[in-house]
């Protein structure tokens, strides 16, 4: 009887023994599992919210990448052709010294070559008249060898014509060191222009060097906008040669036509009053359209957006541009003045040399003006 009662506690102890063993590889178990998993407290790897792109922005980023690549390419071709002109330089420097009046060391400046070359032109007329006098005197002796040098320097007489008209489609006028290169078409690309001085004005000049490579039917070159009034003073051309200058508005144009021509630089200024409302539209130096009552008695209102290469359409900086509207080409000595300069100005102001002058609401190297997406100075 004792012994099957003991028989009995011995089995009960084994079975609640195995019992606790299980449970507790079980919590060792169930630790393990939580130890080797995320901790509760981590955050969970953030999600990417971010729209993806459709196909047709795909091909536009592409499209403008490929464009953006072509405007730098192209850049870089003018920087070999200028290498080119330099040592062509050179060897018309060494021709002119077999003829024993040696050419003036060119000066350093590019904007000075135009001048360089007609020094040469004049040197090599000079040999030319020298050689015909000296071909008629001494025909038996030596005429076959002069022949051959007059007629070398007839080409080089040619040559010099020739790159003194490469010279004036390619550099940069009137002494400028930069400008604003606008590679392609595009309502990401543009400059924002920071005024010195506020843009309240009764009568203001606005000039500026433009050389386009594309026009369209309405290609800006600079625009000033207020939220209210996005047409308060705008320059732009239309078709191939077409200027238009607009004060107050759309209905307050002024338009000249045939007077530029792409791939060449101009100088275009505008003028306005308030008080006649007179205003005139200049192209390299000639007045070539003027209006009386134009947005007469009105006052160009301060706090708008100015910028070059587009036109303001929206509320903010870069808002509401229009990929049509956007110029592509090249920009520099931009001024506005808060008066109305004199012909003698205008004309000084387009002149050889003359971009040092500066306006004073706008001043081309001292007032700040940002180029965007792509937009950028070159020299």
């Amino acid at each position: 009887m004792h012994l099957g009662a003991v028989l009995l506690c011995a089995l009960c102890t084994a079975v609640s023994a195995e019992n606790v063993d299980d449970y507790e590889l079980m919590y060792v178990n169930l630790d393990n599992e939580i130890d080797n998993g995320l901790h509760p407290t981590e955050d969970p790897t953030p999600c990417d919210c971010s729209r993806e792109h459709s196909e047709w922005d795909k091909l536009f980023i592409m499209l403008e990448d490929s464009q953006m690549r072509e405007g730098m390419l192209l850049q870089a071709t003018d920087d070999i052709l200028r290498g080119e002109m330099q040592r062509l330089r050179a060897e018309l420097g060494r021709l002119a010294g077999t003829l024993a009046r040696p050419c003036p060391p060119a000066a350093p400046a590019e904007a000075r070559l135009a001048r360089a070359l007609e020094e040469l032109l004049q040197a090599s007329r000079d040999a030319g008249q020298r050689l015909a006098r000296l071909e008629g005197a001494e025909e038996r002796q030596a005429g076959c060898a002069l022949g051959a040098v007059l007629q070398e320097l007839k080409q080089t007489r040619t040559d010099l014509h020739a790159l003194q008209g490469w010279a004036a489609r390619r550099w940069l006028p009137a002494g400028c060191e930069t400008a604003i290169l606008f590679p392609m078409r595009s309502k990401k690309i543009f400059g924002s222009v920071h005024p010195a001085t506020p843009m309240k004005l009764e009568t203001f000049s606005a000039c500026i060097w433009v050389k386009a490579t594309d026009v369209l039917n309405k290609t800006v070159l600079f625009s000033y906008g207020t939220k209210r009034n996005p047409y308060e003073i705008q320059l732009y051309l239309s078709g191939a040669q077409s200027v238009v200058f607009v004060v107050g508005g759309k209905e307050n144009k002024l338009v000249a036509e045939t007077v530029v021509s792409l791939g060449r630089w101009a100088h275009l200024c505008s003028t306005w009053s308030s008080e006649k409302g007179h205003g005139s539209l200049w192209v390299d130096g000639d007045l070539v359209a003027s209006a009386v009552d134009m947005a007469l008695g009105h006052v160009v209102p301060e706090g708008g957006i100015l910028q070059i290469g587009q036109e303001k359409n929206g509320c903010c900086v870069g808002g509401g541009f229009e990929e049509s509207l956007a110029f592509s080409g090249r920009l520099t000595g931009f001024n506005i003045w808060d008066r109305a300069l004199s012909n003698e100005e205008i004309r000084e102001a387009g002149a050889a040399e003359s971009c040092h002058i500066r306006g004073n609401v706008v001043g081309w190297g001292v007032t700040e003006i940002q180029p965007h997406g792509g937009a950028q100075y070159v020299s």
